[in-house]
């Protein structure tokens, strides 16, 4: 079996990995190739996951960089189609809903080449949010659909997708978190910039409807009246940084440091005392952890972290951000939840098994 894997953004290495490996144990006479779109291009971003992860290096870089939706899109197809022709894989998987996730499945599609989706069926029901789409769009010509939720089961029904094309199999993100256990929760990387585990607010933004707008600012004075609390760390994508550059007030308190590596990220995420974020991703890894996670937007495509209580929308609203300590000091500090049902460290050896059947 040749099969490809097409790889854009931060998240999608996290998702990949435990995959990657798992067919290589399952199916070692496997040929696997991996396609790095460089739709993430920083290498703090990118790169240093592939390092940290234990996934090989990219076969191929496409090296699209950034650019509008329909610009990345583009790109993508255009480089990855010869690949694809020149390859003939038996099946590309991708994973997400990012513009590589869409594009790389609609490239070879039209090449009638089988399409397996990984996180299949997530919806935030805003098609305001370009992902919205990403997903919309990757479910319905996919032709394997790999599903961590048991919600996302729900609603690739409502949208009349055979039940035949998708598996129920967990969440591989988890699986790299389990991996990686022994090695992030002893790091306690919160003491590389003063901090004490289980004392302080982690943030982590990146959506363009909150640091492309006005509301960056609210939510940096927001961060400010918090850190008078607790103290505020937040590792800042350059591009929010230069936005910040001169143009906000910071308190003392409230500390900007460059975005980390995947273990010390998960260190850190582990040892706050909450989370606060714009991220699918995190969101399920703060309920994984039983860290109290607090989601700045409307809506959320993963609400199995809402009804576990782990996650409470605040709406895009940084206003809101001001109730997180009142919030966690009124908590029940014996309160603990199981994970979902199948996030357990072995949704990528389900997938290689079905792979292998």
């Amino acid at each position: 079996m040749r099969i490809v894997h097409v790889l854009g953004t931060r998240p999608n290495f996290v998702k990949m990995a435990p995959l990657i490996a798992a067919i290589t144990r399952r199916m070692p006479d496997a040929d696997q190739a991996i396609v790095h779109t460089g739709q993430h291009y920083d290498r703090l971003m990118s790169e240093i996951f592939f390092e940290q992860l234990g996934v090989p290096a990219p076969d191929y870089m496409l090296e699209v960089g950034s650019g509008t939706h329909a610009q990345q899109t583009a790109r993508v197809m255009e480089r990855l189609e010869p690949l694809l022709v020149e390859n003939r894989p038996d099946l590309v998987v991708v994973p997400g809903d990012v513009n590589s996730t869409v594009a790389a499945a609609l490239t070879a599609v039209k090449l009638e080449i089988p399409v397996a989706h990984l996180e299949s069926g997530l919806r935030s029901y805003d098609r305001t949010m370009p992902e919205e789409i990403n997903r919309i769009v990757t479910d319905q010509i996919s032709d394997i659909l790999y599903v961590h939720s048991e919600e996302a089961l729900r609603n690739l029904e409502l949208e009349g997708i055979p039940a035949e094309r998708a598996h129920f199999v967990g969440n591989t993100m988890i699986d790299s978190l389990v991996a990686l256990q022994d090695r992030f929760q002893p790091l306690q990387s919160c003491r590389e910039f003063g901090l004490e585990p289980g004392t302080y607010l982690l943030v982590t933004l990146h959506r363009p409807a909150l640091v492309d707008s006005p509301l960056l600012f609210e939510a940096v004075a927001a961060l400010n009246q918090v850190s008078e609390v607790m103290p505020v760390l937040f590792p800042v994508h350059p591009r929010t940084r230069a936005r910040l550059a001169g143009n906000a007030e910071l308190s003392e308190n409230l500390h900007l440091v460059d975005p980390a590596g995947y273990l010390e990220f998960l260190s850190l995420e582990a040892d706050a005392g909450a989370v606060l974020t714009d991220s699918g991703g995190i969101q399920e890894e703060t309920t994984y952890l039983g860290i109290p996670c607090f989601t700045l937007r409307d809506n959320t495509e993963r609400p199995v972290t809402i009804e576990l209580g782990t996650n409470i929308l605040l709406g895009l609203d940084p206003a809101r951000i001001a109730e997180i300590p009142g919030i966690i000091a009124g908590r029940d500090p014996e309160a603990s939840s199981d994970p979902p049902p199948l996030w357990d460290g072995r949704a990528a050896d389900r997938i290689a098994d079905l792979l292998a059947d």
